[in-house]
């Protein structure tokens, strides 16, 4: 599943909790989930977005810069095809009142 690939991928690389929900426990953490899948000759792709939580604006920046460092090396994961950054942007989470910042993804998998 390649929900579970990534996760486990950022949890490896990151020094935050990830996962596919908000956290009430932590102040710092990732949340990321699939938007959308496709299948062309047997390669699927999908759109993924990778949601960085934290205490102030700049840290929630600085979390995502990270990601998008890491997610540079998933493609050396043998089930990775491709990765490429569509955008990334300030994405404040109004109802739960927490800085974020939010990557999304388009990834290649077999």
């Amino acid at each position: 599943m390649i929900e579970l690939i990534i996760k486990n991928y950022l949890q490896e690389k990151l020094d935050v909790p990830v996962g596919f929900k908000t956290r009430n426990d932590t102040e710092e953490y990732i949340v990321l989930g699939k938007t959308g899948t496709s299948s062309t000759d047997h390669i699927n792709s999908a759109t993924f977005f990778i949601q960085s939580y934290s205490t102030s604006k700049l840290n929630a920046c600085e979390l995502n810069e990270k990601v998008k460092e890491v997610m540079k090396d998933l493609v050396q994961l043998k089930e990775i095809t491709k990765v490429s950054l569509n955008t990334d942007y300030d994405y404040t989470d109004l109802s739960l009142k927490k800085e974020r910042y939010q990557a999304i993804f388009d990834i290649g998998f077999f």
